[in-house]
């Protein structure tokens, strides 16, 4: 199963980023590629969400359930049901220098092996690019603030 991993340096404090990841339906907001995120369901440090994505062109629709660590500044999202197979990862929030970089690992699936065969060079490319367009997104919110 592809695994992306890709890392961004904000020039904020983890915190101050972490809080402004846990607001997912503003997601949509500053990042081109996400239309919608509705939190459907809260409960303690744990939501249910329903996302819809717009890959060039192609509506992909998930949900996903997301928990929340603030003491160790994570966030681990994994897939209930939706449009692929697997999909789940996780967000890290750690101190650098005058900052925080910021990971996204993402574990997918997209459950249709001869697709993945013929094409998954570019599958694993469009999910780093899309990891690396929400971070760029997160990031211009941050330091525009």
């Amino acid at each position: 199963m592809p695994y992306v991993e890709t890392s961004i340096f904000i020039d904020d404090k983890p915190e101050n980023v972490y809080a402004a990841a846990c607001d997912m339906e503003r997601y949509p907001q500053f990042m081109k590629d996400v239309e919608s995120v509705k939190v459907i369901e809260r409960k303690d440090n744990t939501t249910v969400s329903e996302w819809v994505s717009d890959i060039e062109g192609t509506p992909i629709y998930w949900t996903e359930r997301d928990v929340f660590d603030k003491d160790n500044l994570t966030i681990s999202y994994k897939l209930i049901e939706g449009d692929l197979d697997k999909f789940e990862g996780t967000w890290k929030f750690e101190k650098h220098s005058s900052g925080s970089t910021v990971t996204l690992g993402v574990d997918f699936d997209f459950g249709i092996p001869h697709l993945e065969e013929l094409i998954g060079p570019t599958l694993l490319a469009k999910v780093r690019d899309n990891s690396d367009m929400m971070l760029a997104g997160l990031k211009a919110l941050c330091e525009n603030q």
